[in-house]
């Protein structure tokens, strides 16, 4: 049995960036420019909400083969039918998580340090979102940022595929790839882009250069 997922190009969703356009439009048009997952992440949101706005947008995805993940809450994540589910360090342990949302779920969690990321267990979790890179202001309360060199030691230590995340862009794919992530993982570099769909792109093509 696998659960990896394509996490080359992940959108994270975010509500106040979004709001002009939407979450779900902003999905749209960003898996159409390439984008080959989608986290819907909402801390604000009750889990009913996440729910249904996870179902509008499993309806917007279908076939296109974009993968959803829902962000910090399994509950939804197992009544959306979600392709997976990401954690924080100060969540719900993964053990717990993977728990209840069964064996199929790939399981993702957040890792910021190299001790964390040779604590993984890779029976639990899928793959690990590293980071930050650098400094954002979409999560006011990440750790220190870590850097290129940071991003690749971190990487090294963790048994899973890693994805990088934290200020990361379409020209920091090929040091990002260069460190040995899977993918990378943005916010504002499509989020609130006038043109969702060509910022999904420019990453896309920008990630897929970078292995040249």
């Amino acid at each position: 049995m696998t659960r990896a997922l394509d996490l080359s190009v992940y959108l994270i969703l975010d509500p106040d960036l979004c709001a002009a356009a939407g979450m779900v439009e902003t999905a749209q048009a960003a898996v159409a420019g390439g984008a080959t997952a989608v986290q819907l992440r909402h801390k604000t949101a009750s889990t009913a909400e996440r729910v249904a706005l996870g179902q509008a947008l499993t309806a917007a995805l279908a076939g296109t083969g974009a993968v959803l993940i829902v962000n910090d809450d399994a509950e939804a994540a197992r009544a959306i039918g979600a392709d997976g589910v990401h954690v924080g360090q100060e969540d719900m342990a993964p053990a717990v998580v993977r728990a209840l949302v069964g064996p199929d779920m790939a399981l993702g969690l957040s890792v910021e340090s190299v001790d964390a990321a040779r604590a993984v267990d890779p029976s639990v979790v899928d793959h690990v979102g590293m980071g930050p890179v650098f400094a954002t202001p979409t999560k006011r309360d990440h750790k220190t940022p870590i850097g290129f060199d940071g991003l690749a030691k971190v990487i090294a230590a963790a048994p899973v595929p890693a994805v990088a995340i934290g200020g990361v862009k379409a020209e920091h794919a090929r040091e990002v790839r260069a460190a040995g992530a899977c993918g990378m993982a943005v916010v504002s570099a499509i989020c609130g882009q006038p043109d969702p769909e060509a910022a999904a792109r420019a990453v896309a093509l920008a990630w897929a250069e970078a292995a040249l």
